[in-house]
């Protein structure tokens, strides 16, 4: 069974076009967390980030960025949130790689912080950590 991002980009369900191009769409998100909210992902199918191939992941953060600058310029929001969730804890919804564009206004119009909470690192081995990081780096 297609994921409704599949079935948006196969033109099974509407949706209100932002950028179009072969390998990239952005749409509006029907749930606006504030007023241009959209979504960029990539039309082939992969199940976010982590999956996606880095040329594919490269063009989709570009038209991210692009669409970040003109929510700036046109509605003239202060800040963009882009982000992506990767898995159920992280709060992925949908599973298709998707990026939001979340413009940022001064006023009390909707959205939501993100708040990072530091955690009590004592217990931690940081460089062991970091070490065991790279290692898994390609």
């Amino acid at each position: 069974m297609k994921d409704v991002f599949c079935r948006i980009i196969a033109g099974e369900i509407p949706c209100t076009k932002v950028y179009e191009d072969d390998d990239v769409l952005a749409i509006l998100d029907i749930s606006q967390v504030t007023k241009g909210h959209t979504l960029v992902m990539p039309k082939a199918h992969y199940e976010h980030m982590l999956s996606c191939p880095a040329d594919l992941l490269g063009k989709v953060m570009a038209v991210a960025r692009r669409i970040g600058q003109a929510e700036v310029e046109v509605l003239g929001a202060q800040g963009v949130n882009i982000l992506t969730n990767v898995g159920e804890a992280a709060g992925q919804s949908v599973p298709h790689f998707h990026v939001h564009v979340i413009p940022r206004y001064t006023s009390s119009e909707g959205g939501f912080l993100l708040e990072m909470k530091q955690q009590d690192t004592s217990g931690y081995d940081l460089p062991r950590l970091a070490h065991d990081i790279s290692k898994a780096i390609d």
